[in-house]
């Protein structure tokens, strides 16, 4: 299970990595300043929900229960970025109506972390 999240981790990483220089470097011309921000804000929540699926890789094997908080992160970064990027592409705003979905995801996700933590203390 840790080769898994940390194979998930790398493609997410590296497509963060690529999708930030994109947006830095390639759309700042082509897309209006605020959809721009729009993208940004997908790319950041991307790099951040990496992040934390590669410190679940390093927990999980140990504790099960992290898998969950996992895969709800990978759900997030394809729901609420995905929808982002997107929305910023194309200015079509019905792609916006996902992004609450993959916030839920990623809500959710922190909090079987969390509720894993905790267990994990009532242990020890």
């Amino acid at each position: 299970m840790q080769r898994t999240f940390l194979l998930l981790g790398s493609v997410f990483g590296f497509f963060g990595v690529a999708l930030g220089a994109f947006g830095a470097h390639g759309l700042k011309k082509i897309i209006a300043p605020e959809m721009l921000l729009i993208f940004e804000t997908g790319v950041r929540y991307h790099v951040y929900h990496t992040f934390a699926i590669l410190v679940v890789a390093f927990f999980v094997d140990k504790y099960p229960a992290l898998r969950y908080s996992g895969r709800l992160f990978g759900a997030g970064i394809i729901l609420f970025s995905g929808s982002l990027y997107v929305l910023a592409l194309t200015g079509i705003t019905m792609f916006g109506a996902v992004t609450p979905f993959g916030g839920l995801c990623f809500l959710s996700g922190w909090i079987v972390l969390g509720v894993t933590a905790f267990k994990i203390q009532q242990e020890n």
